[in-house]
């Protein structure tokens, strides 16, 4: 019987999240290219650090062919495997070829519907070849689907794509000439909370932005998604007048929003006070006003975001700009951050002073932890019957939270002599054989509609550096296990 999804896992905000997660899923992967190529430029075009002309030849073609190449490629084999890959490769060289502009979005949809087409064709084949023909038909049908597919795209789809991303890039100059790019935060903060982080940078930012390096040698709009300082001072105005456990853990999200560039730590923080996302868009938009009167921007793709790797894609001239966008976004933050806080410490702490007493001696800290919620679990609060032994944790791309996550927990279930395997995966990518999935609560309704085993519990978590929370899963796989 053909899996039918939750109602509510049909809202919109899980569906902008899928498609974020399908556009992600394309670029993450090859984001160590995107940081070569922009390694290049930073060294070789005429305004880099060591101009060279020879080797500034690489610059051009790994730009218009490679990465869009790559991204076909990987999105094929997204949806088909190494066979759906090829098919996307080839039907991305049909628009790269005689465009005058960097197809990388064309290859994010060229990629994934060649190989939906050869899927199909596949499909109607299955059961007809006779033995011992398969791998002629193989070759063939996918010969002459390719040879089909590139053509159309460079005679009639390529076209289409260079007015569409003309007309998209002409949009970015035009609010980039009036020095409208700052009001994009009042859409791309809020968009970070949702955990469409990634849509917003892999899917609009980077493509353009890769465009506009190669004409004038960097771009503002890497920066427009990725810079970590605004969420940075959110973090000091909730390490000096959060309350709980939201002023314990944020000194430890800080240093990893800094140091290692994963926004998802910071981000829960919001949430617990809705009215402090004004902080963030509040100090991204004063880093984009400087960086845009200024000239800011870098040569590449800034992912993840941290403070390090804003450093290494900074162009000669440039280091100035950066820093101070970067400043600058944690100083506004902070104080826009630390003022609503503040407004509403003392009521905060009159509720835990409150709660202590109702402890019954426990310290507000501990008081806090006891009315926080027990993740939410899908169906089965108690033993399921089936001994967990794969834990997979997932976020949105399965590189940053969910590897954090993942580490923790296994060191919990070290320490708890529990034999369980923990992995972390992209919410797109997660196997069929987990016993049980943790991920964070904004994507529940995603996870919920990609999982067909209705049997596997599905556990929540709010802040990836709370120890408590990994004491709840590591008392849930004991419980399930008979432990």
């Amino acid at each position: 019987m053909e899996f039918q999804q939750p109602a509510n896992a049909n809202s919109w905000r899980a569906k902008i999240q899928r498609m974020g997660g399908f556009l992600s899923s394309m670029v993450m992967p090859n984001i160590g290219v995107f940081i070569a190529w922009g390694l290049m430029a930073a060294f070789f075009i005429p305004t880099g650090w060591t101009p060279n002309e020879h080797l500034n030849e690489l610059v051009p073609p790994i730009l218009n062919y490679l990465l869009p190449v790559l991204i076909g490629y990987t999105g094929g084999y997204n949806v088909y495997g190494k066979r759906g890959g090829a098919i996307g490769a080839l039907a991305t060289m049909g628009v790269v070829v005689g465009a005058d502009i960097t197809m990388l979005i064309g290859g994010m949809i060229m990629g994934p519907i060649g190989a939906i087409l050869m899927k199909k064709i596949d499909e109607l084949l299955k059961g007809k070849i006779k033995p011992g023909l398969e791998m002629l038909v193989d070759n063939f049908s996918l010969g002459f689907l390719g040879f089909a597919i590139a053509l159309v795209g460079f005679v009639a789809v390529e076209p289409i794509f260079a007015v569409i991303l003309s007309f998209i890039s002409g949009g970015v100059d035009w609010l980039m000439a009036r020095n409208l790019i700052p009001l994009t935060s009042i859409f791309v903060q809020p968009a970070q909370v949702l955990f469409l982080n990634n849509a917003v940078n892999h899917g609009i930012m980077i493509p353009l932005g890769t465009q506009q390096v190669l004409e004038t040698g960097k771009s503002l709009l890497f920066l427009v998604e990725a810079n970590g300082g605004a969420w940075v001072g959110l973090l000091i105005a909730f390490s000096m007048f959060g309350t709980g456990m939201a002023k314990k853990s944020a000194p430890a999200s800080m240093l990893i929003q800094f140091l290692g560039g994963i926004g998802e730590v910071a981000f829960p923080y919001a949430m617990i006070k809705p009215i402090t996302i004004l902080a963030p868009i509040a100090g991204n938009m004063t880093a984009l006003a400087i960086g845009q009167i200024f000239g800011g921007g870098t040569v590449g793709a800034v992912s993840p975001g941290s403070f390090l790797a804003l450093l290494m894609m900074t162009p000669r001239g440039n280091f100035v700009v950066n820093i101070a966008m970067y400043a600058s976004a944690v100083l506004v933050s902070f104080l826009v951050g630390a003022f609503f806080l503040r407004l509403s410490l003392k009521k905060d702490l009159a509720a835990e002073e409150e709660l202590a007493l109702e402890g019954a001696g426990a310290s507000a800290t501990e008081a806090f932890e006891t009315i926080t919620p027990e993740p939410i679990v899908t169906e089965n609060v108690e033993p399921t019957g089936k001994m967990i032994r794969n834990v997979i944790i997932a976020c949105d791309a399965g590189m940053g939270s969910s590897a954090m996550g993942a580490s923790m927990l296994n060191t919990k279930a070290r320490k708890n002599m529990l034999e369980v395997t923990v992995k972390n995966v992209s919410v797109d990518n997660i196997p069929e054989d987990a016993d049980l999935i943790i991920t964070n609560e904004i994507l529940l309704e995603r996870v919920k509609g990609l999982t067909k085993d209705k049997q596997v519990p599905i556990l929540t978590i709010k802040n990836f550096l709370d120890n408590s929370e990994y004491d709840r899963f590591i008392k849930f796989i004991k419980k399930n296990n008979g432990e």
